[in-house]
């Protein structure tokens, strides 16, 4: 029920969802007669739905605004569509939750519910982002869920996101940096600093040091390591110039007959440029460290990057990321 748009975009992405994995099941959270009226919208009916082996209704009360506060959701929310959501996965009746709403409200149910691994004091959100090279991605995390981060936090989100480096993309020892405003030893706050020298302590970990956010897509690092403040801010605005090159290019493409003819050239090329670097492809930040998966969709998702964030959702129950994350930590990685 969660999002800028609710039902109207998440019950078409779990059509698309259904259609390409016919092994996949979908529980849908939430208010019984808006989610009926929307399948029949899309010519599935409340007779068939009793029939139907990949989908069914988890019926609710109650709905996580997005301007709700996460004390608030969390004490009197606890029959939102959010809330069942994440109790199904606590009960082992689903395998992970996958959800558009309200962020914070996200992280505090979820971490209310699920509880974090052993050692990890604060789950993150992390998500693959594009590099220079067309096989290589970099993993980002925190990209929201913690605004303000000490020392000893980011050192913790180092370590995880060099597991989830390792273990979902089968990078071989990770390269990890911390984001910060310069690459010299002497830049940064006290606590990005301290966090360096954790890192650096960890003989398990590969530390490189201080990235700057114009090498983000740089390939230099396998994992980037930031507050959810900072984190945020950056992707937001990624996401922003990403959209902003591909609307320029729209208008210089339309200018005149020239243009138009290499449009026309170069529209294949140009569309798998886009394509490869399209945030809507890339949606589906995980909330790492719980004892259970948990995706977070951009509230503003459309169809298409809703379907994202299934799929990465299915992606780690396929490769059980939190079971191999855990596993990880107990043999090497374990935070001092």
């Amino acid at each position: 029920m969660g999002g800028d748009q609710g039902p109207l975009i998440t019950i078409p992405s779990a059509i698309m969802a259904i259609q390409s994995l016919p092994n996949l099941h979908l529980i849908l959270c939430g208010d019984e007669a808006v989610i009926t009226t929307e399948l029949a919208r899309l010519n599935i009916s409340q007779e068939s739905l009793s029939q139907h082996d990949q989908l069914s209704i988890f019926s609710t009360t109650e709905i996580v605004e997005m301007d709700d506060k996460p004390a608030f959701a969390l004490r009197n929310k606890k029959d939102s569509s959010m809330r069942k959501a994440l109790d199904l996965v606590h009960e082992g009746k689903a395998q992970a939750c996958v959800s558009a709403g309200n962020t914070g409200a996200l992280f505090s149910m979820a971490h209310f519910v699920l509880k974090t691994l052993p050692g990890v004091e604060r789950p993150a959100l992390i998500s693959s982002l594009p590099t220079h090279e067309d096989d290589k991605h970099v993993f980002m995390l925190d990209l929201g869920a913690n605004v303000f981060c000490d020392s000893h936090v980011l050192y913790q989100f180092g370590v995880m996101g060099s597991v989830m480096a390792a273990q979902v993309d089968s990078v071989e020892n990770p390269r990890v940096a911390l984001l910060n405003m310069g690459e010299e030893a002497m830049k940064g706050s006290d606590h990005i600093k301290q966090a360096a020298l954790e890192l650096s302590a960890n003989d398990e970990i590969n530390y490189i040091g201080f990235i700057e956010g114009s090498d983000i897509f740089s390939n230099k690092a396998d994992v980037i390591v930031c507050d959810g403040f900072v984190g945020n801010v950056a992707l937001k605005t990624c996401e922003g110039v990403a959209r902003l090159v591909y609307k320029k290019s729209e208008v210089f493409c339309s200018q005149n007959i020239f243009t138009k003819l290499m449009a026309t050239l170069f529209k294949p090329s140009l569309k798998k440029l886009f394509k490869s670097v399209n945030p809507d492809q890339y949606n589906g930040a995980s909330l790492i460290g719980l004892r259970g998966i948990v995706v977070k969709s951009h509230g503003n998702a459309n169809a298409r990057a809703f379907y994202s964030a299934i799929m990465e959702a299915v992606k780690e129950v396929e490769r059980q990321v939190p079971t191999k994350i855990k596993s990880s930590l107990e043999q090497g990685l374990s935070l001092p």
